[in-house]
């Protein structure tokens, strides 16, 4: 996501790059290239102009410090500026009544019932009992898609296959809900134009009718500048509370993000990459406009991994690591709990500095195929002493995987290399500063001191 506008904001933001001081000169030169990185993005040409003209002017105020560079400044006021105009600050939804009712709207393959699905799972892992009500009665198989996805991420979905009073069946859904003790019902409704008078009447009634603590709308961050306006048409006819903006593992180029705040004066609630139940974060404008310049978003990163990583299973692991008997049954179920984080471009692109580095990289879930496939045509007696694997063996897994002896090989090696450094950040943490003695050691250290000490 935003690869485009992160390659073209950091050409730009390079122009400052060994200049002594900011100038009108320079900075203008740098501001222009900037404009025109956020318009080609598809930023609406009235916001570019705007955020650059608050950057010009924001610089040329500012006074350089000798141990910051003028490209570092200028960073970080980009920083500043992207963050104020995607909303300053997280704005969480609110989860209000009981149950507190969320209604989910917006045009024609959004990714409307997706979301819900994903919405679901996350509002259960964070403890609410959440239930969901399947109200696209239009769209072929919607209600057994959304069932599909219930099943999927562990949530209830009330439907009522048979009818199509929407206002009705939302109302026996929270009613239902009541009785069965759910904290928080997603009402998934039908996608709708904004020149279809009939529907648009009724998401109008739904929000009237229902009262929900919170009203989303989402956006397909593909659309561009039409999905803005279609967001600011939708606004004048339900007034959500705010937005969702789906599909930017895609080829969105961000302009949906970074205007629509500031077109229709909505926060940003959620963002989603992937068809993946985990591939759901919730919005920070300070964290998205460090993925912009290509600086990482690890507070994110660290977010979906408490969401998808079993604590006591985490807590098996590191006991392994510490008696360094890590064997290739712990390296799959890793490998499976990594892949069900989301889109793995989109979470390498998280780490500070490696989506420049990984921009021409293609990644995908496919990229472990070769790895599991190895890894499966291992005994159980391999997988759990790597040590034993000898040549004959390796010809084995090869042809067993579809792969080759030198993958095998390559494995084999990579995994020890794992090991090892796993040892040596036990160690280091045991011991503190490296050539320190471990816990363990220090004890003993201590003890046999105590007692030369006594005999004294």
């Amino acid at each position: 996501m935003f690869e485009n506008l992160t390659t073209k904001l950091d050409k730009a933001l390079r122009t400052l790059k060994g200049q002594g001081a900011i100038t009108e000169v320079n900075v203008a030169t740098t501001v222009k290239e900037i404009r025109r990185a956020l318009i080609s993005a598809d930023v609406n040409y009235k916001v570019a102009k705007q955020i650059t003209d608050s950057i010009r002017e924001e610089a040329i105020g500012r006074e350089v410090l000798i141990s910051v560079s003028p490209g570092q400044l200028l960073v970080k006021i980009v920083h500043e500026k992207l963050t104020e105009l995607m909303g300053g600050v997280h704005e969480p939804i609110k989860i209000e009544g009981d149950p507190a009712v969320i209604l989910i709207a917006g045009l024609n393959g959004a990714g409307k019932t997706t979301f819900t699905g994903k919405l679901a799972k996350l509002l259960k892992s964070q403890g609410k009992q959440t239930m969901v009500a399947a109200c696209d009665v239009y769209r072929p198989a919607a209600i057994q898609q959304l069932q599909t996805i219930g099943g999927q991420v562990g949530v209830e979905v009330y439907a009522e296959p048979e009818s199509k009073n929407v206002l009705q069946i939302a109302q026996n859904a929270i009613q239902h809900a009541k009785e069965t003790h759910k904290k928080v019902v997603i009402v998934d409704t039908a996608g709708r134009l904004s020149i279809n008078e009939e529907l648009m009447r009724e998401i109008s009634e739904l929000r009237e009718k229902l009262n929900p603590s919170e009203t989303l709308f989402v956006v397909d961050s593909m659309t561009g500048q039409d999905a803005v306006n279609t967001a600011k048409v939708f606004n004048e006819r339900i007034d959500y509370d705010g937005v969702v903006l789906t599909k930017l593992d895609g080829d969105a180029r961000g302009g949906a993000a970074l205007s629509i705040r500031n077109v229709v004066d909505k926060p940003i609630k959620y963002i989603s990459t992937g068809e993946k139940p985990e591939a759901i974060d919730t919005f920070h404008p300070d964290r998205m406009a460090q993925r912009i310049l290509g600086m990482g978003d690890v507070l994110s990163l660290v977010d979906r991994a408490q969401r998808t990583f079993d604590e006591e299973e985490a807590r098996r692991i590191n006991q392994k690591i510490r008696k360094n008997q890590l064997n290739f049954d712990d390296f799959l179920k890793q490998l499976q709990q990594i892949k069900k984080m989301g889109n793995i471009k989109d979470l390498v692109g998280m780490i500070p500095g490696m989506s420049k580095m990984m921009q021409d990289v293609d990644i995908d879930d496919n990229s472990f195929k070769p790895i599991e496939a190895i890894i499966y045509s291992m005994t159980p007696y391999e997988r759990e002493n790597p040590a034993a694997i000898d040549n004959s063996r390796k010809r084995r897994i090869a042809k067993g995987s579809g792969t080759t002896v030198q993958q095998v090989n390559n494995l084999l090696k990579q995994f020890d290399n794992l090991r090892k450094i796993m040892k040596k950040m036990n160690q280091m943490s045991d011991g503190g500063a490296q050539g320190m003695p471990g816990k363990n050691r220090m004890s003993k250290f201590r003890k046999k001191k105590k007692r030369k000490n006594k005999r004294k």
